[in-house]
């Protein structure tokens, strides 16, 4: 089976237990104004291209006959600042399990393994299954906003050692506001996932002005009521990846609220 990934970070320290390696996966369904991986959204392969240092030489605009290219408008290859790339790779199950599986000694070693992040790694869980199955001998993990149908999530988290699960805003219509869908289905797998056994983590991004207020995080902390719980710092160099995908960054600290969600 195929699936569609935007990047794997090898000796990972901030995904889990031990060195890691942390593969992402394309496609998000949720829209938070302040995501850090623009270039996780979209599900589908699309052309990334750094705007700083570009001399707009016009050369990647120019029609070429690389298959990789193909359907992007742009050539990849041709930049002569390499600025020009593609985010999004189709990749097999088999393919990414042997390059994850090339580790697994150190994994054993450092305690470590292998983490599925994204995105939205439920948005692929046919693929994930078939991955998971494949990876079983070594410790896995996956970052979750547990925004997916409840079979779906307790099939896949009853397949990894270790969940790490968002919980960003109690109230449903701020929830809605800043992320673009309701929390409803969220917080009903999260209480399934605190009933499981299953070894867990909950985790707040800490966004100032919207999720890192005394009333949101003292609600979070009644929900979670003494299970694992992380906050997560603000991530102030998200704005730079956004014009390299085409998209504008809604979230301002000094105004939190001043936009709207963008529409796809």
């Amino acid at each position: 089976m195929n699936g569609i990934i935007f990047d794997i970070k090898e000796f990972s320290l901030n995904d889990g237990a031990g060195i890691r390696t942390t593969v992402f996966m394309k496609g998000c369904p949720l829209r938070c104004v302040w995501c850090h991986n623009p270039e996780g959204l979209s599900p589908h392969r699309e052309l990334f291209v750094k705007t700083k240092g570009c001399v707009h030489c016009g050369l990647c605009k120019k029609s070429c006959q690389h298959p990789e290219c193909q359907g992007l408008g742009r050539c990849l290859h041709i930049c002569p600042n390499n600025l020009v790339s593609a985010a999004g790779e189709v990749i097999s199950s088999d393919e990414l399990a042997k390059k994850l599986l090339k580790y697994d000694r150190l994994y054993s070693l450092s305690g470590g393994g292998v983490t599925l992040s994204g995105g939205e790694p439920l948005m692929q869980p046919e693929f994930c299954e078939e991955l998971l199955l494949k990876l079983s001998k070594i410790s896995t993990a996956i970052e979750t906003s547990g925004f997916a149908d409840e079979a779906v999530f307790r099939r896949i988290c009853g397949l990894v050692s270790f969940v790490y699960m968002d919980i960003k805003l109690m109230d449903p219509q701020k929830h809605r506001t800043y992320t673009g869908v309701g929390n409803s289905q969220i917080l009903e797998n999260a209480k399934w996932l605190k009933k499981s056994g299953i070894p867990h983590t909950f985790r707040t991004p800490l966004i100032p002005g919207i999720t890192d207020t005394p009333e949101n995080l003292s609600a979070i902390a009644a929900f979670v009521s003494g299970d694992s719980w992380e906050k997560l710092p603000y991530n102030a160099l998200a704005a730079a990846k956004y014009p390299g995908v085409g998209r504008k960054f809604l979230y301002s600290p000094e105004n939190p609220g001043s936009e709207s969600l963008e529409s796809e």
